[in-house]
């Protein structure tokens, strides 16, 4: 199982860090690890002091596809979530500097909780899925995937060209503007529509 995430898929997002809109999908991966077991709490890494949060559409990739057209691409998923995108800002600041890769600041252990999965039937259009990331009962980012630049199917159809997608793997679609620290004692909440998918304790 793999998880491929999707950077600067909102244009308010890019602005508010300075970065270009991309004509094609900017793509990274992140390792099963990073990934956060059952309702255990996400805990702050030692290396960075500016951990922040991106609130993303997550889907579950259902069957084996290589070299999908668009058209098709509805086929390969039936289930939606969210998932937090953690980042260390600090770290990822020093290794785009230097033109590094970006892992050590999106793959570390813990990077990527993924709450509850629903049914597309039940969640709605793909293409108009409302988000919202509460930060200690606060709001702190909200989205609608229309407004993402490249589409799920666009993104499924851009990844299985170069990659093999197999049932299981997670694809992180993108987050919108709004993204922000957080601090040991935080408590985060994404909801899908009026649905709690995912909390989670920063400890």
């Amino acid at each position: 199982m793999k998880i491929i995430c999707v950077g600067r898929n909102y244009a308010a997002h890019a602005k508010e860090l300075n970065n270009a809109v991309e004509e094609e999908p900017v793509i990274f991966l992140k390792p099963e690890t990073a990934l956060i077991p059952g309702k255990f709490p996400f805990f702050y890494p030692s290396f960075s002091n500016d951990v922040q949060f991106e609130v993303e559409i997550v889907i579950k990739i259902n069957r084996v596809g290589k070299n999908i057209a668009e058209k098709f691409a509805y086929r390969y998923y039936d289930e939606v979530s969210l998932g937090i995108d953690f980042t260390a800002r600090d770290l990822q600041s020093k290794l785009k500097a230097k033109g590094l890769p970006w892992e050590r600041a999106k793959a570390f252990d813990g990077s990527a909780p993924v709450g509850d999965f629903m049914d597309l039937k039940e969640a709605g259009s793909i293409n108009d899925l409302h988000f919202t990331l509460l930060v200690n009962n606060e709001v702190r980012q909200k989205g609608h995937s229309a407004n993402m630049i490249f589409s799920v199917d666009k993104i499924i159809a851009f990844v299985s060209g170069f990659v093999t997608l197999k049932k299981g793997d997670l694809i992180f679609t993108g987050t919108p503007e709004g993204v922000g620290p957080i601090k040991p004692g935080d408590k985060l909440t994404a909801l899908l529509g009026n649905n709690q998918l995912l909390s989670l304790d920063v400890k």
